[in-house]
């Protein structure tokens, strides 16, 4: 069984005064199959606290481990690996290839590991279909819609079967009714691959449909009881 362990994570940048203090000391355990919605106001670290688990940052103090690794003492080699294995983002923006088409948007993930094999390519296809975009494979992002954007970028973070998908406000772009559709897609494929999924959002919906919500709340995670958080 797959596990995340957050273990007093800590975060500050310089500044010319006293040090700007985002993170103070967040602990966090998850599970295979756990889902997550990190709630609170913009500007709480809320990015900055995915981004550390993701490995796409450092922190000042504390560790992350992923399925039994400790990510904050990797290599910048070994950690690009680790990531690219076992980690899948979803972010606000689809960050397509312009000049890609959807399918070769979603094998992108696999090529830093060679030429995608048979059973990835037929895994990426199924993903499209369970998208909702198989008819739309051959197009460039821009004849996409809005929604159908995110969903491919949806595929393409699941492309590489991963342990762990965090997803920066991943409906934060989209109108109500895309963003319940990617929404509950998310959970759906979370749920076939027995993923472990933090999102951070500012939509009660998404969070709603979480098993578990949390606030960060002066650089710490505090746990809320179900349906009675605010964003």
């Amino acid at each position: 069984m797959t596990s995340l362990l957050v273990e007093q994570l800590t975060k500050s940048y310089p500044t010319p005064g006293e040090p700007l203090v985002v993170l103070r000391g967040v602990d966090l355990s998850l599970q295979s199959g756990d889902g997550l919605a990190v709630v609170g106001p913009s500007g709480s670290g809320k990015s900055t606290l995915l981004n550390l688990i993701g490995g796409l940052d450092l922190p000042s103090s504390g560790r992350v481990v992923v399925d039994g690794e400790d990510i904050t003492r990797m290599s910048e080699r070994s950690l690009s690996r680790f990531r690219n294995r076992k980690i899948g983002f979803v972010f606000q923006d689809h960050h397509l290839l312009p000049q890609c088409s959807v399918f070769e948007n979603v094998l992108i993930p696999c090529l830093a590991q060679g030429r995608p094999s048979r059973d990835q390519v037929e895994w990426a296809a199924y993903l499209l279909e369970r998208v909702g975009l198989s008819d739309r494979k051959d197009h460039r992002p821009s004849e996409l819609s809005g929604g159908e954007r995110q969903r491919a970028a949806l595929a393409r973070a699941l492309v590489l079967r991963p342990v762990l998908i965090l997803a920066d406000e991943p409906t934060g772009n989209l109108d109500a009714t895309s963003g319940q559709r990617v929404a509950e897609l998310l959970l759906e494929l979370q749920a076939e691959n027995h993923a472990i999924l933090i999102t951070v959002t500012h939509s009660p919906t998404l969070a709603s449909l979480m098993s578990r919500q949390m606030r960060l709340e002066d650089g710490r995670l505090v746990d809320m009881p179900r349906g009675a958080w605010r964003v």
